[in-house]
């Protein structure tokens, strides 16, 4: 709500100032979780494909610069975690984004109603 000391021109700019503030973040949010559901599916496909593998394969892991043996089980593993943290990652963005969104609600209600009560007076 509005702080009851500032005037009615200051509430609504402020309000309108909360709405587009919240909005670029819930565009930040679209923005992450759609990059986190790219890093989750090249896991999963770069882990479809190491599974076609017979398990001799000899496979690396990039490390910095350098590239490290590592057993196809090892892979596989890094893999599933991947796709595991975007996913939480993902659910924690939605959840943010919903509270984000119903936020922008409340404000543009609060700024319909502002503006109903000078159309009135």
């Amino acid at each position: 709500a509005a702080h009851p000391a500032l005037s009615p021109g200051q509430a609504f700019s402020e309000l309108q100032a909360k709405v587009m503030d919240t909005q670029q973040k819930v565009k930040l949010a679209d923005l992450q979780i759609e990059q986190l559901t790219k890093t989750k599916k090249h896991a999963h496909l770069t882990d479809t494909e190491v599974m076609m593998l017979v398990d001799e394969t000899r496979m690396y892991e990039g490390v910095g610069r350098m590239f490290i043996l590592q057993p196809k089980g090892v892979i596989h593993n890094q893999l599933l975690e991947k796709q595991r943290i975007a996913e939480e990652k993902i659910k924690e963005l939605e959840q943010k984004k919903s509270y984000l969104e119903r936020s922008v609600k409340e404000a543009e209600d609060n700024i319909r109603e502002m503006l109903m009560a000078r159309r009135a007076q």
